[in-house]
This record gives C-alpha cells, structure tokens and sequence, in this order.
C-alpha cells in the first residue's frame, strides 16, 4: 500500500505503519522573496514621503507622488506587503512542521500567494490615484476589500483549517493558537469594518450609464460619524493587535526556541498569555477617540481593558525573553539572535507604551502628535521588522540547502537597522512632546504662546531630517539583507532535495498514548510546565481544533458586541442638532476631493474640550455635528491646523485658492504641497448625481436632490456661485476656474463648522449648545 502526497509528484509507500509525506517548501521560499521586496518598497516610500515632510517640494507638485497619497500607500506596503508575506511564510513554514503535514491544498497555497500579491499591486495603484475609502489601515476601495476577503479567508484560513484538521500531530502547538486568533480575528474585523454602497454601481443602476473607472471604484460606508470612528478604530486598533501582534508571536513562539535552541520558557505562561490577550484586545480601540465627541464610556472602557493589556503582553515578552536562558552566550556573537533578541524586546516596550498612551491624561498631550507615529514605527521597525528579519536569517539556508552568504552582513544589517531605528523613534519621540507642549502654552497674559500653528511645525524641521536619515539607514540594512538572500540563494543546490518524513497518522482521541510524549519533545516546553501539563484541561482543547477556533470567536465577540450594540442605539448617544444639514451636491464632491487627496493624513476635524483647543480653533466639537460624514474625517494627526470650524474662521475663497496654488505665499515657513491639479482637472458633475443617490439610500434626508439631474444642476449653480465670490475678492475670472475641482474643495472647506451657528438656533438633547 503506498500513498501519493500532494502535489509531491511522488509515491511515498508506508513504512512500519508510519505515513510519509514531503513538505510544501516552494511556498515559503515564494512568501520569503515577497517579504524582502515589498519591505524594501514600504522602506523606500517611508523614506520618500519623510523628505516631503521636511522639503514639501520633493513631489514635484505630482499628484500620485503627494505626501496626503502616498502614505497610505506606505502604511499598507508595510503592514500587508511587507508584515503580511512574512506571516504568511512563517504560517506555512510552521503550520507543516507543527502538523506534521503537507499543507491541504497547494492549489489553495498558490492561490493564496498570487492573490495577496494582486491585492497589492491594486493598492500600489489606486492608492497614488487618489482611490480611496479614507479610512486608516482601511483605504482600499470595495473591489479590493472582496478580494481580500476571498483570499484571506477562503485560500489561506481554508487551506489552514483543513491542514489542521487533517494533521497527524494530536496537539495544537501554541504558535498554531495564534495563528487561529489571527485568522478569526482579522476576518471578523474586515468584514464589519468594510460595509458599503458602491456609488458608481448606484448611479449605472439608476441611469444605465457606465461610470467612469474612479466613479466605479468609489464607495460610501454604512456608518456615519461617531458610529464611524467607533468601528474603524475598533478596526484600526485590532489590525495592529491580530496582524502585527499576535500572529507575530506565533512567530517568536516557534523561530526564537529553534534559532536559540532552546525549549519555551513556561507553557503556563504561555495559555494566560495568549487568551487574556485575545479577550482583552479587543476592547482597546476606543482609547483612540478620547476627549472627542465619542461617548465617554466607550473610550473610557477602551482605556480600561488597555492597561489590562500590561499583563499579557509582558506575559509573553517575558516568556519569549526567558526562553534564552541558557543561551544569552550566543545572542552576541549570532547575528540572527539578537534580531530576535531586540525585537522581542522592542515588542515589551511598545506594549508598555500603548497602556500607557491609552490613560487619557497622558492621551491629552500625545493624541494628534508625532508621538504616536514614533510609537507605531518602534512597533513596526523593532518588533515586526526585526523578528521577520531574524526568521528569513534562520529560514533561508534551510529553505535554499545550503550555508548562508556572509554572517557579517548579517551583522552589518543588524546594526544599521537598529541605529536607524532608533534615530527615527528618539527624533519623533522628541518632535511629538515638543508639539503637544507647544500647542497647549499659555504665556503670562494668558494668551496662546505660539498663537501661530506654523510655528509648532518649523520648529521640527531639524528633527524629520532625523527621522530621514533614520530611514534611509534602516532601508540600508534591508537592501544588504536583499544582497545577502540572494547570494545565499545563488548558492543553492541544482535541484532541491524532496525530504520524505514520516508520522504515525492520527488517531482517536485519547487512544494515542504516544502524542504526550511526542509534543513534549516537538513543542520544548521547559521545567516551568511540566506540573502544570498533569490532567490540564488546556491539552484537551488542544486537541479539537474547531472548538478551539469557536472559543476564540467567542472570546472577541464578546467585547465586539458590548462596544458596539449600544453605540448604534442613535437616539440615546447621539444627541440631534437641528441646524446641521446633509452636505450639498457640490460640497459632497469637494469632501470626496478632500479624502482622495490625503488631507485627513496631516489635519483633524475634531476640536477637544480643551482650553487650549478652543481657544485656538473655536467651540469644541459636539457628536451631532457628524451625522451626515462618510467616511469621518476625525484625523489621527496634526501636521497642519484643525479644520472642523475652518467655514467659520477662514470663510475667504481666495484664501483658500492661494493657499492651495502655494502654501508658502500664504503662510511661511508651511510644509503643505502644492496642488497644482486641482486648477486644472475638472469636476464631473454628471457623477455627483451617483453620489447623492448613494447617500440617500444610506438614509441622507436629500430629497429633490434624487430626481434626474437635479443634484448635478444644483452643484453647477453653487460652484459658479463660488467662482463669482472669488472674482470678487480679487481672484480670476469665473469663467476660468468654476469647473474645477479647487472649487468644490472650497465649497467643501467653507461648509465646516458652519452648521453649529446656523438658523434655526441649535438645538441639544442635552442642552449644552447654544448659537
């Protein structure tokens, strides 16, 4: 009897009742090269758009090359390109060795990969284009987001189940437990977070006409304003929990122990670690809206859980740390160790810092800072880019049969790396405290200190050539690891050897008396775990996959479902104003403008009940002022003003027409880009009637607006209103600019804050607004 393994090519006969197989090692080596070179093009745009931030004139006033496009594209090339390849090659390196399994399908795994790599190039390219949703770590427009939905769950969490399913190793390894959260988790977070109306199909269905491509591409969510930023940060907040952390760890729970050579420090620890983690993460986003027009419930139970957090991330840095006792002689002369070594380390200072940014004391200088970008970059450059570089270093001479090329570029990666690293993070910490500080000084009379918003930016000039050179040597290190991958696998064999293994298949449950002792010795657990391993009820979980997998949907349902039900209770957290108004045709064109373009990467439209705040930026922003925002445009940073009262305090059309033909005649010193495009590309009016019949069937009061026609009539009317103003506060010809798109991103602008002070007097369920 003999059994044929998949897609192996050859026939493997059983050998003393032991089933062979071959593992699926050309997978791996696909996701490795794809993690190298996306994380070199994350690195390289990373590095592009910190010169725009210090020298705005490095986009060459080119629209696909502008700061506000451009880094959205960075942030996904460095989470999905660069992060997700490097899950995905440690989730088929270990799942097959841990399983003792070839992987179900390698359709399914080919699939998989060529898929993920499509959804990327698309990103690579809508984003540039200004095809957007404009929403953080969200961006990517809905044909995408159903791509990514199929091969996320259907190719890889498919083809993962099943390989656990039919695996002949009775227990589930802890790296296969995060694995699981991660699959469950992200899948859960990308289908309620991506829930839309394609605008474009709305107007083809009413009007039979074929949408021009960008119209196609354009969508509106389900949720509006506060509803809104409660579910994307509770999205925002739990992409970086179940794609950069946890599977992460699985990561270190199965690389660290093989490159140390030593078994994992504490079983124990390791249960407390990863189900107080699923259970409490999931509660954490809300601490991204603190002081702003969230309820204060919810982003005070978002802080809550946060500091909760404390507790199981140090729980497994902890354990990943201690599980080099015995080997901390090797960490300084093996290159590929001290990757693991700083990155876990990395991993315990960045947990200790998101608590700590989540109390809202400490939230009320940070929030809207550089802070949080040198808090996210030492996650994402220390922690997930070390241990990916510290995986691929032990990976690729297994992967490619031989030694690899040179130990001391390893070494030199190492150091450039992390020299650059810390650069990057010491100059952002530091320009971070010094904006919060700045923006809430008061001098003696009590006045604003620095009354003058560009005076809170020049002042961090010095410290964005810091964060450039920080990059530039981080990307360095990663081009001299490309360099040494590619020696290594110019050395390779000229065929590579099918290596047969064999395994004992599966048997019943608690009828394999062997699988003890089995696990003991594949998993290296340590002294730590071993009382804990008589009669735990954890090891039988461990051997039902599928119930294990419901467990994990429970424990982050639970708090999805106490966030989310009551936020969507309207009436009783929302209270009305009756003056705020739906957006006009023409300024729905303009905020469609004005997320294409990136603003929201660089301005906030959220005024906190802060004195500082208010007395710069004017009244502070009430929850029933964004009943009509989709997406919302709360911002997560401030390189430039706040602009939710902009309508009111800088209502000049030419202002805002100067300002963007050239920032720097209007304010010195301002690191804005030009937008030339905007004066020349024209606004198609005949898509604003898709745009408002999208609204309207998400329930926008538009009325009339609906007929044929009527909402793009009404928008040409407004934008040559607007023209005519222009004209006459000294600006061009109507007749020269009314059709162009830098009309409607003021019609857009001149809106904001508005509402609040307009007839009929406001009114407040709670009373706290007045005209």
């Amino acid at each position: 009897m003999s059994k044929k393994t998949k897609s192996a090519g050859i026939e493997i006969p059983t050998k003393d009742g032991l089933e062979g197989f071959v593992y699926d090692e050309q997978i791996v080596r696909m996701f490795s090269w794809a993690t190298v070179i996306w994380g070199i093009v994350a690195f390289l745009v990373g590095v592009i758009i910190a010169i725009e931030l210090a020298y705005p004139d490095a986009s060459m006033g080119l629209p696909f090359l502008s700061f506000g496009r451009l880094r959205p594209l960075h942030t996904n090339a460095a989470i999905f390109a660069f992060a997700g390849n490097a899950v995905f090659a440690a989730v088929y390196y270990s799942t097959q060795r841990l399983c003792k399994a070839r992987m179900w399908s390698d359709l399914l795994s080919r699939l998989h990969f060529w898929g993920w790599q499509l959804i990327i190039v698309s990103a690579a390219i809508t984003l540039p284009l200004g095809i957007t949703q404009g929403k953080e770590y969200a961006e990517l427009e809905w044909p995408i987001d159903l791509a990514i939905a199929v091969v996320w769950l259907v190719f890889f969490g498919g083809n993962f189940m099943m390989t656990l399913i039919k695996r002949r190793e009775r227990h589930i390894y802890v790296a296969l437990w995060f694995y699981i959260a991660t699959i469950v988790t992200v899948t859960v977070l990308h289908v309620f977070n991506n829930l839309w109306i394609p605008a474009g199909l709305v107007q083809w269905a009413k009007t039979g006409d074929m949408p021009t491509m960008s119209m196609v591409m354009k969508s509106y969510p389900v949720y509006a304003g506060v509803q809104d930023a409660l579910m994307q940060w509770w999205y925002g907040h739990n992409a970086v929990a179940f794609f950069l952390t946890t599977p992460f760890l699985g990561l270190m729970y199965y690389f660290l122990p093989k490159a140390a050579e030593r078994p994992v420090f504490s079983y124990k620890l390791s249960i407390i670690h990863f189900w107080s983690l699923v259970f409490i993460y999931i509660w954490a986003g809300p601490h991204h809206l603190h002081y702003t027009a969230l309820p204060e419930w919810a982003s005070t139970l978002g802080m809550v859980f946060s500091v909760m957090l404390w507790m199981p991330s140090w729980g497994g840095m902890i354990n990943g740390l201690m599980t080099l006792r015995g080997a901390w002689n090797r960490v300084a002369s093996d290159p590929i160790l001290k990757f693991f070594v700083v990155g876990v380390t990395f991993y315990g200072m960045s947990t200790f810092e998101g608590p700590l940014l989540s109390i809202k004391s400490v939230n009320s200088l940070s929030h809207y800072t550089d802070w949080t970008i040198a808090h996210v970059h030492s996650g994402v450059l220390g922690w997930n880019g070390f241990m990916t570089f510290g995986m691929l270093y032990w990976m690729m001479p297994r992967l490619f049969q031989t030694k690899l090329h040179s130990k001391k570029l390893c070494a030199m990666h190492f150091w450039l790396g992390t020299v650059g690293m810390v650069l990057y993070i010491l100059a952002i910490y530091s320009a971070g405290v010094t904006q919060g500080l700045m923006w809430r000084a008061f001098d003696e009379s009590g006045r604003l200190q620095y009354p003058g918003f560009i005076e809170t930016v020049t002042v961090l000039i010095p410290m964005y050539w810091i964060r450039v050179l920080g990059g530039l040597l981080y990307l360095v290190g990663a081009l001299i690891g490309l360099y040494n991958f590619i020696q290594t696998w110019r050395s390779r064999p000229e065929k590579y050897e099918e290596v047969v293994h064999y395994a004992a298949p599966l048997g019943k449950p608690g009828k394999d008396p062997q699988a003890e002792s089995r696990l003991h010795a594949n998993a290296g657990f340590g002294h730590a775990g071993d009382k804990f391993l008589q009669g735990d009820w954890h090891r039988k979980l461990e051997r039902l996959p599928v119930r294990f997998t419901v467990f994990v949907l429970i424990a982050i349902m639970i708090g999805t479902l106490v966030e989310a039900v009551p936020m969507f209770m309207v009436s009783s957290n929302i209270p009305t104003i009756a003056s705020v108004k739906p957006y006009t045709p023409l300024e729905l064109a303009g905020r469609d403008i004005y997320v294409a373009e990136g603003c929201y990467n660089c301005h906030s439209q959220m005024i906190r009940p802060f004195y500082w705040e208010t007395t710069r930026y004017g009244e502070y922003s009430k929850p029933g002022e964004f009943v009509y925002d989709r997406p919302f445009q709360w911002g997560s940073r401030r390189i430039g003003p706040d602009l939710a009262r902009e309508g009111v305090t800088n209502p000049s059309a030419l202002w805002h027409y100067k300002h963007f033909k050239d920032p720097t005649d209007i304010t010195e010193g301002s690191i804005m880009p030009k937008y030339p495009w905007l004066f020349t590309q024209k606004i198609n009016f005949t898509n604003i009637q898709g745009r408002v019949d999208a609204m309207a069937m998400l329930g926008v009061p538009y009325g009339d607006l609906v007929l044929e026609g009527a909402a793009s009539e009404a928008a040409k009317a407004q934008a040559l209103e607007i023209a005519v103003r222009l004209e006459e506060e000294g600006g061009p010809a109507p007749d020269d600019v009314w059709d162009t798109k830098v009309i409607a991103v003021i019609a857009y602008l001149q809106r904001l804050g508005t509402d609040l002070y307009a007839e009929p007097d406001v009114e407040v369920t709670d009373g706290e607004v007045s005209p």
